[in-house]
């Protein structure tokens, strides 16, 4: 791991290897997580098969990567990092000092790998300073996570492994608005694609809506086929990958059935009121 940090310069925030996965909170300033990974795994899995004289797959499935919001975000995650050990019942948090697997360990240690960073979780449990005194209050302050904080409920530590990014909405719009993430990266995951996608349809809708002097409370109040609910469905549909119960929910048309039946009607020319207010939306061009 520390050798590919090195090759691949990353920063390694916190890390914990458990018995049959391990768990990384990496920053990768040169854009390079899919090459690192793919050069740490499949070297360790060769030297592990080099030693032990076995051949095969070593890791199940390919790994699963989080973006993470720099700052609280990010301590969270170093902190439920630490403690899994003591989730995991392999040792007492009294003891978690001596779990050799883990950046806590190397917290303790005048020397330490240059890609390591303790700082981060120092910083992000009050400020604290790596220092005798400011080690000390780390500890005490991830005895009191295990006994009484969300670091050391199984249940928070679950949620915290889903979804595609860890942190505000704020961090989750920008990532999505300013930085036109791709969405079939492989660094991203089911969720992330579908809440991209989600957040373009809405950006739509809203175009949509300014352009015909509409508003959602429209939407609530006007019937559910009113021609200009037509008209934006099926321009949604012709410009986005926005599908029907989506449509249907957010226009307040009925069934996905009919959001369908009425955006086909428009197509095929049988819906005049509604087909005039579509192409009144050309101005509406918002791809996903």
């Amino acid at each position: 791991m520390f050798e590919a940090c090195e090759k691949s310069g990353w920063l390694l925030h916190a890390f914990v290897v458990m018995n049959n996965h391990y768990h990384l909170a990496l920053e990768t300033p040169e854009g390079n997580l899919v090459a690192g990974m793919q050069w740490l795994q499949a070297t360790f899995a060769n030297r592990f098969n080099r030693l032990r004289g076995e051949r095969g797959h070593l890791f199940q499935g390919r790994y699963k990567s989080l973006l993470v919001e720099p700052g609280a975000a990010l301590g969270q995650v170093c902190h439920y990092l630490h403690l899994n050990p003591v989730r995991a019942g392999l040792v007492t948090v009294d003891d978690l000092p001596t779990y050799r697997a883990s950046s806590y360990w190397h917290l303790w240690q005048k020397k330490r790998p240059a890609c390591l960073r303790v700082e981060t979780a120092l910083a992000e449990a009050g400020g604290l300073a790596d220092t005798p005194a400011g080690r000390q209050a780390y500890a005490r302050f991830l005895a009191w996570q295990a006994a009484e904080g969300p670091a050391g409920k199984t249940k928070a530590y679950v949620s915290m492994s889903r979804g595609w990014a860890l942190g505000t909405k704020d961090f989750k719009t920008a990532l999505i608005n300013d930085h036109a993430l791709a969405e079939t990266s492989r660094a991203w995951e089911k969720t992330g694609v579908r809440e991209m996608r989600e957040a373009r349809w809405e950006k739509a809708l809203a175009v949509g809506l300014a352009v015909l002097e509409k508003s959602s409370a429209d939407a609530t109040a006007e019937r559910k086929s009113a021609p200009w609910k037509i008209a934006l469905a099926a321009k949604l549909k012709q410009t986005t990958q926005a599908d029907n119960r989506w449509l249907a929910e957010h226009l307040h048309m009925g069934t996905p059935v009919a959001v369908s039946h009425h955006a086909g009607q428009v197509r095929r020319g049988l819906n005049p009121a509604a087909e005039k207010l579509w192409r009144e939306l050309r101005i509406l061009n918002i791809k996903t």
